[in-house]
Order: C-alpha cells, then structure tokens, then sequence
C-alpha cells in the first residue's frame, strides 16, 4: 500500500488504535464545508473528502484528548462511535492524522 506511514514499520506499529494519542497532522489544513471538509496535504498534495461535519470536529479535538477514543467519545453520540473511530481509521491511514 503506499502511503505517507514509514514502510519499516511492522504492521502492529502502523495500525491504528483508538487508545492512543492522535492528532491532525501539521502538514494538513481542514476547510469546512457544508458537507463536513475538505482535507489537504501540503506534503503529498493529497486531497481527501470528510464528509460529516462532526468528524471534522472530531479531527480538531484529538490533540485536546488522551486518546483518540476520548475525542469521539466527547463529540459523538454513543452509537455511533465505532463508524467513527473506523472514519478515524482511514484518514491515518491517509495521512491527515498521525500519532502524537
């Protein structure tokens, strides 16, 4: 897969986990749209749809948070939660968050 993580890594180091600290990545701006944002990557120039508007809060709030799993669970409803940690998931994995 290629991708901004480092390729050295194992798989275990590289996954996500929503018990750890994340924040958005310093190479990224969020616009916000309508919709929910518009995420660009001056590093890889990679733009990626966020297409709800509480994720892209969501996305702000994890440097305030312990963990990633504290964010979600601070700005979304309870049901929710895992839809959101997976849309957590995929934007790591594109390289608009990173851990801290």
């Amino acid at each position: 897969m290629d991708g901004p993580r480092d390729p050295t890594l194992s798989g275990s180091e590289q996954a996500f986990d929503a018990e750890r600290p994340y924040a958005l990545h310093p190479q990224v701006a969020i616009r916000p749209e309508p919709f929910g944002g518009l995420a660009y990557n001056y590093e890889s120039r990679r733009l990626t749809l966020i297409t709800a508007r509480p994720l892209v809060d969501v996305v702000h709030a994890l440097a305030d948070h312990p963990t990633a799993r504290a964010a979600v669970t601070a700005h979304v409803a309870a049901p929710d939660h895992g839809r959101y940690e997976t849309a957590l998931a995929t934007l790591y994995d594109s390289g608009v968050i990173r851990a801290r």
